[in-house]
């Protein structure tokens, strides 16, 4: 059957082509929105997840980073998290504007205070780590260390806040860069740094009320993570606790332009793949219809003339989708790279995450796309009055 299909469908290469090509573009457009649908909240939760760290926590009312409020008593919160059975590690952060000076003038960068036994924010590239205690170094980021003008072993001069009556920095050091590192959360192009906490803390003049501007926790067994999260809302009354979940359903709430967009033009894909399809198929019919009475006047039932006309439908869809996924891969890299590109979005975060699971569903849709779209060419086939039809093709 699918021999005969495609014979057929080679009948008529320009109209075919033309058909394969629509129905491909259509098919890309709907990978694309597949991919769009649910690819960005599972990247921003892999991304979230990719040290196993399940749990923020931050000042109450805001989410981590979204503005300059603070924790108060660091320490103590997390000897009061390390307690708890269920968590196995909670890591302080402290993050705000600093200067590097470079000759005679100031390089504005976003500096991390971490305690480097437990991080779950970059990755070392090249060089060495930091250590608890090591108020000396510092971590840099390749963006940072060009504008800089560093390499791991120089020596750079860090300036925290500055004196708001004199224009003069409070607070300055000398510190050694120990190595260049990739920041897990860091938008496109961020200049950002890192050094230990108590350092940080000095820079930015925290140190005296120890804050942190969020602590993230890692839960022994994700299935204890939404009873720890309950447990630590009732414990910590002041902080704002959110699972990895609860973050990613914020997430989804700012972006559900995204997910609107991808239905609307996913079934716009869908209207146009019927339509390309019912329209040439029923053109066939048409210009088939002496040819299919004549079968069905020696005998070839109407159910098979039906699954000739549908098997048609499946290979012009199926060729468009073959070119629809070469294609919809290619597009969604280009635009992924542009939306990724918008100010203050982490570098690591994708729009559209190619998965089996996404170009399956679309495969499946497209297939049952181009079985609907069949039926009524193939109802008109198979209800061709034969008598009528060959005196009217015999004339």
């Amino acid at each position: 059957m699918t021999l005969v299909a495609l014979r057929n469908l080679g009948r008529r290469p320009l109209r075919t082509s033309l058909a394969i090509a629509g129905i491909g573009i259509a098919s890309a457009m709907l990978l694309d929105m597949v991919m769009l649908s649910g690819g960005i909240e599972r990247s921003f939760e892999r991304m979230l997840l990719g040290r196993g760290y399940q749990i923020r926590l931050s000042p109450k009312g805001t989410l981590p980073f979204d503005t300059e409020a603070t924790l108060a008593g660091a320490a103590q919160l997390v000897r009061t998290l390390k307690a708890d059975p269920d968590i196995a590690a909670a890591a302080p952060v402290l993050g705000g504007s600093i200067y590097a000076r470079t000759r005679d003038s100031l390089v504005t960068l976003f500096g991390y205070g971490i305690d480097p036994v437990a991080q779950p924010l970059y990755d070392l590239e090249t060089g060495r780590d930091l250590v608890s205690g090591d108020t000396l170094g510092i971590l840099l980021s390749r963006t940072a260390a060009r504008a800089i003008g560093a390499a791991p072993g120089d020596t750079i001069r860090l300036v925290g806040r500055l004196d708001p009556q004199l224009g003069a920095p409070a607070v300055e050091r000398r510190l050694a860069v120990r190595g260049l590192v990739r920041w897990l959360y860091d938008y496109q192009g961020q200049r950002s740094v890192g050094v230990t906490l108590p350092l940080m803390q000095r820079l930015v003049g925290a140190a005296e009320a120890d804050r942190v501007s969020l602590v993230i926790v890692k839960v022994r067994r994700d299935s204890s993570v939404p009873a720890v999260v309950a447990r630590l809302r009732a414990e910590l009354p002041r902080v704002e606790v959110n699972s990895v979940a609860q973050l990613v359903a914020h997430f989804r709430e700012r972006l559900v332009y995204f997910r609107q967009l991808s239905y609307i033009l996913g079934t716009v894909s869908l209207i146009v793949t019927v339509l390309l399809v019912a329209t040439l198929l029923t053109i066939t019919v048409n210009e088939r219809l002496g040819e299919i009475v004549t079968l069905r006047a020696i005998g070839v039932s109407r159910s098979r003339i039906v699954r000739q006309m549908l098997g048609e439908g499946l290979a012009l869809t199926g060729i468009g989708a073959v070119v629809g996924v070469a294609l919809g891969l290619a597009t969604a890299r280009y635009l992924d790279a542009i939306l990724t590109s918008f100010p203050g979005l982490p570098a690591a975060l994708s729009f559209f995450v190619a998965q089996p699971r996404a170009i399956a569903s679309a495969a499946g849709v497209l297939g049952l796309t181009g079985a609907l779209a069949g039926l009524y060419p193939a109802w008109v086939a198979s209800r061709a009055p034969i008598a009528a039809t060959l005196r009217a093709e015999a004339q």
